[in-house]
């Protein structure tokens, strides 16, 4: 079990971010455990996010700067795999063919209009609830910077759940789909979510319910898109894993940047 979950930490790691770790095992069972170790991949991203935001505003800038590099920051540990993936699923879901056709799109190089306006909705929606935070104060701009990180890959952890199923015979969604139990999924959840809130705790009794329910919320439209992809394409892919990271992460920073 030992070895299973040191090989589950590195698929974690080696699959989900450009950090300099050795996937040395890719099967069922170290991509299950891989998939239930995907929030502490996404902490890890928070916390390398925050760090330039918050070392931004103690040089003096102002909270757009930190709000860019915090945005910035997944992005570079991710290879862009996440964004590109977000962009391929809309040209997909917008090309409005059958599966297959639409499978075909989401494997071209290159980036539609479907692609190119959901990014640049998505990056312009993270800046603006990121500047916004920062402006508030350091803390609740690094806060949900990590929030966020951790919310994307719960994402996928959920996605990974049993009666989820792969759209194509290859690739990290075959590798991944249906690979985690729901009750693990569950469980798993439960424990990011607390761990949000208990961050939000650093701003009282009221930040720790905004963030346990920014993260419930983010979870719910990355559940939508989901349900949606499975009936449109017959399945997941890595590309809407991708979807579902950004899709998670802008979600939780619009809903921490209301009320």
């Amino acid at each position: 079990m030992t070895s299973l979950n040191s090989h589950g930490l590195r698929f974690a790691f080696g699959t989900l971010t450009v950090l300099p770790v050795r996937v040395t095992r890719w099967d069922r069972g170290t991509a299950r455990t891989g998939m239930m170790c995907a929030p502490l991949a996404g902490l890890v991203v928070g916390i390398l996010a925050a760090v330039p935001g918050v070392l931004s505003l103690l040089l003096g800038s102002g909270p757009l700067l930190a709000a860019v590099a915090s945005a910035a920051v997944p992005a570079v540990l991710t290879r862009g795999l996440h964004l590109d993936g977000l962009a391929d699923t809309a040209d997909g879901l917008g090309s409005g063919r059958p599966a297959d056709d639409a499978l075909r799109i989401m494997k071209q190089s290159d980036i539609g209009p479907f692609g190119v306006i959901t990014l640049l909705f998505v990056l312009l929606a993270q800046v603006a609830v990121l500047d916004q935070l920062y402006g508030q104060s350091w803390a609740r701009g690094a806060v949900a910077a990590a929030v966020a990180a951790v919310t994307a890959r719960l994402a996928l952890t959920l996605a990974s759940r049993q009666g989820v199923p792969a759209a194509r015979p290859e690739g990290l969604g075959a590798a991944v789909a249906g690979t985690v139990t729901v009750r693990a999924a569950v469980a798993v959840g439960a424990v990011a979510v607390a761990a949000c809130a208990g961050a939000g705790a650093l701003f009282g009794r009221y930040g720790a319910l905004h963030h346990a329910l920014a993260a419930l919320a983010a979870l719910g439209a990355a559940q939508l898109l989901l349900r949606h992809c499975v009936r449109r394409f017959g399945g997941v892919t890595g590309d809407v894993f991708g979807a579902l990271a950004e899709t998670a992460a802008t979600a939780a920073l619009v809903v921490l940047a209301l009320g």
